[in-house]
């Protein structure tokens, strides 16, 4: 398996997790809503971060759950773990295996709170210390950049949420998604010839808003782990208090804009990039007016629900990385100083 290959895989990893977890979801859901838990405690590292920053906002806008990210630091070095009675404590790990993550939810167990183990490995420690766990199904990933184990996490978040919500209309938008990756994996070889212009690319900004600053984030940290590229990532509304003074004409700004409710305040700002800052725009979206402020448009499928967008709007992103990282001669398979799983205290 390689990079390309494990990122071309993903609608039949997507199809695989639908069908095989989403029973499973169902009976989580049920004891989520028995307990009556009223917020929701995650702890996550790298790339499985930036899931649980989907989570926080999937789940406080479809859920209505008040969500919070654990710095784990205080479980493991401060030894001050902050009091999680009535949380759902969730353990989100392409491994399982880094030690500050089980040991949040190994506190949570601890207090009485409910825990959860999102992870492609339903052996792991973490998995063992869990109550429930939710298995991403994503298969063996050899690449050290993490691609379908992170799509994955994202779907099982996804289908959790649907689980919760219990309403058929969004069982069948999951459904759906396998086939939208699929279309959107045809922009390959657009991205490929894109790619080039960006070779000499050292540093840039990766903008997105509501569900999709995880994605941003996301983008940013393949850019960073692949390319080597300094990429920071922003949330619309962040960038404009401050961070736009850094933009100067030719400046590249990524970003992604799916239509929905955080769409025109992004527009506008990425307009004002262009237009008074002379900013150059990569632009993953499905409407046609953000495509066309795009030096490099990626058009996303018109039929996408903004809350599944950050499934698909990183697939783009995703090979965006994957080509450039080519184009400047770097290795995708093993970046530099990284191995696949990194264990934290």
């Amino acid at each position: 398996m390689s990079l390309k290959s494990e990122i071309l895989e993903q609608p039949a990893v997507l199809e695989r997790l639908y069908r095989q977890q989403r029973s499973r979801a169902g009976e989580v859901a049920r004891t989520i809503l028995e307990r009556d838990v009223t917020s929701a405690f995650l702890a996550a590292r790298g790339t499985s971060d930036n899931a649980a920053l989907y989570a926080k906002y999937l789940w406080g806008s479809m859920n209505r759950l008040p969500v919070a990210l654990a710095a784990p630091s205080l479980f493991t070095i401060y030894g001050t773990p902050p009091r999680l009675e009535n949380c759902l404590v969730v353990g989100i790990s392409q491994s399982g295996q880094s030690p500050d993550i089980v040991a949040v939810v190994a506190e949570g167990r601890r207090q009485g709170a409910l825990t959860l183990a999102i992870t492609n490995d339903p052996s792991s420690p973490l998995a063992e210390q869990a109550e429930l766990v939710l298995e991403t199904c994503a298969g063996s990933e050899g690449a050290i950049a993490a691609t379908k184990t992170y799509t994955t996490q994202l779907f099982a978040i996804a289908l959790l949420s649907a689980a919760l919500k219990g309403e058929a209309e969004l069982f069948e938008a999951l459904e759906r998604v396998p086939r939208l990756v699929e279309e959107t994996l045809a922009l390959d070889s657009a991205i490929e010839r894109a790619a080039q212009r960006y070779r000499y690319m050292t540093q840039c900004v990766v903008i997105g808003r509501g569900y999709n600053y995880a994605t941003a984030n996301e983008w940013a940290l393949k850019l960073k782990e692949l390319a080597y590229v300094v990429a920071e990532s922003y949330s619309s509304a962040d960038f404009q208090h401050g961070p736009i003074a850094i933009v100067t004409p030719g400046f590249p700004i990524l970003a992604l804009l799916p239509k929905g409710a955080v769409f025109e305040d992004a527009y506008g700002l990425l307009s004002g990039l262009v237009e008074e800052h002379g900013a150059e725009l990569v632009v993953a979206s499905n409407d046609a007016t953000a495509l066309g402020l795009a030096r490099t448009p990626l058009p996303l499928p018109a039929d996408l629900p903004e809350w599944l967008s950050p499934l698909v709007g990183i697939v783009p992103a995703q090979l965006f990385c994957y080509h450039l990282t080519q184009a400047k001669g770097y290795d995708t398979e093993t970046p530099r100083g990284l191995l696949k799983v990194t264990r934290t205290w």
